[in-house]
């Protein structure tokens, strides 16, 4: 099973801010990060994706045309993780997980739905979180909240939006961990925002970098993150060296 992206255009009123975008075929099983500067078209194309933006093009998994489903029929296929929560929602966080599972055609009752939601934050490591309201906890716990209400679905196709840029070591280690996990034990296909290049190198099978809307090189996290990429795309003269246990370390030491 592979996500297809193809001549994808996605515009915010008269801006064009994805312009044809094609990408390889993103396997099933696998992470693959987007990097690239601020404004690049990252959450663009995940909203994109998503059914949340409009746009053309061609948006398939395996033979199911995404882009021809309404967001309700595309919700049982694809969830969404945005950057952020909104922050005046009296609702408990369980009753957030259960809104988002019913949020699919295919919810299921109450008893059953209540139960998937306890196992959801439960493997994001929130229970403790069940019963507390959405707007009284932290930005990392409404991130980490947010992640319990895109895989409740079991979705086949994982869009995060940056879901670590409020979270601690620990717990950007643990969100990683969980959506490589995910990708295997799912059949699933990850997309992860990030900005963090080393972590995307660490998180990722295949790392697709982004600038104006274009793609500007994808493929393995060695092939993608090079110094002339940095050099060409985040206008930077940097290293990239592997560490003593071989991961990818970027070093910047000037810019362009």
């Amino acid at each position: 099973m592979n996500l297809v992206i193809e001549s994808l255009v996605a515009r915010y009123g008269e801006q064009t801010i994805l312009s044809g975008l094609s990408l390889q075929p993103l396997a099933a099983g696998h992470v693959t990060a987007l990097v690239g500067p601020n404004g690049a078209g990252k959450s663009t194309l995940l909203r994109a994706v998503a059914g949340l933006l409009p746009a053309s093009g061609q948006v398939r998994l395996s033979d199911v045309e995404l882009s021809r489903l309404s967001i309700a029929e595309r919700a049982r296929h694809v969830a969404y993780m945005p950057q952020t929560l909104p922050q005046d929602v009296a609702l408990t966080v369980l009753e957030t997980v259960i809104a988002a599972l019913e949020a699919s055609p295919a919810a299921t009752g109450a008893a059953q739905a209540e139960t998937r939601a306890l196992a959801a934050l439960e493997r994001v490591g929130a229970l403790e979180l069940a019963l507390k309201r959405l707007d009284r906890l932290s930005g990392g716990q409404r991130q980490i909240a947010g992640l319990a209400q895109a895989i409740v679905r079991e979705p086949r196709v994982l869009l995060l939006d940056e879901p670590t840029s409020a979270l601690d070591l620990r717990h950007q280690l643990e969100v990683f961990r969980l959506a490589q996990a995910y990708a295997r034990e799912n059949a699933a296909v990850v997309v992860v925002v990030l900005h963090d290049l080393q972590a995307a190198a660490r998180v990722s099978d295949h790392i697709v970098v982004l600038a104006e809307g274009r793609v500007q090189v994808e493929g393995a996290p060695w092939d993608a993150i090079t110094p002339s990429t940095l050099a060409d795309v985040w206008r930077v003269r940097a290293r990239v060296e592997p560490c003593a246990r071989g991961q990818i370390q970027v070093m910047v030491d000037d810019v362009l």
